[in-house]
């Protein structure tokens, strides 16, 4: 199935695929013959995408408080990104649905291609272990994290540019006061000036990382 070549995983057990990819409908429709169906793997799924996903964001995004890595880890485990992911490798067009669901747009639907892409998830976890399966989720979310990384930079330093903006006069600017770690692993801390007033500080892996941080703590003292 190319399916397999899409993910990058090669099945032991076949029927493990088949069973992700099919829909209850299908079952419900040939009632006789106890077809399986993606719900049980689904549930696994779930929670393993969740602990992968965890893994990940806990070593990967330091700078993130609790909190932040609570609302970064629901952003991506959500139906809205496992619909976006599903499309991305056109699982729609491998499911196994009812005459009736297919026609009514089922290949199509956000909670039927989000449930499918749990179950496969479950069904590479159960044929292969860990590692294929952490693989293959972190191929659709790291890009994630990083483009999402990349809008909240635009979004702290650009609304926080375009609040000073409205005071003429006023001059914002961005000091790197320290530089620590190996070159694999460095650590920047950075200050924000605002007329040479201390307003907001952050850390980060990166200088903009750093930057964002320190615009994001001033628009927090600034009450937004």
């Amino acid at each position: 199935m190319d399916l397999e070549e899409k993910i990058g995983y090669r099945f032991k057990n076949k029927e493990l695929l088949k069973e992700a990819l099919t829909h209850s409908s299908y079952a419900n429709e040939r009632k006789a013959q106890h077809i399986k169906y993606n719900e049980r793997l689904e549930f696994l799924g779930d929670a393993v995408l969740s602990i992968v996903v965890s893994d990940y964001i806990f070593k990967h995004c330091p700078e993130l408080p609790e909190g932040e890595l609570t609302k970064l880890r629901a952003s991506l485990v959500c139906e809205k990104s496992l619909f976006e992911f599903a499309k991305k490798m056109n699982l729609g067009s491998y499911l196994i649905l009812s005459k009736g669901e297919r026609n009514n747009g089922g290949a199509e639907r956000p909670s039927i291609l989000s449930d499918a892409f749990e179950a496969l998830i479950a069904a590479i976890y159960l044929d292969g272990g860990a590692d294929p399966v952490s693989k293959h989720i972190l191929s659709f979310v790291v890009p994630a994290i990083k483009s999402s990384k990349k809008k909240h930079v635009k979004d702290y330093k650009t609304t926080l540019q375009e609040i000073v903006q409205k005071n003429p006069g006023e001059k914002l600017e961005y000091v790197l006061v320290a530089e620590s770690g190996p070159d694999h692993n460095k650590h920047f801390a950075v200050e924000v000036h605002l007329n040479s007033n201390v307003i907001g500080k952050g850390g980060g892996r990166s200088k903009k990382e750093a930057e964002q941080q320190a615009a994001r703590e001033a628009l927090e003292l600034m009450g937004y």
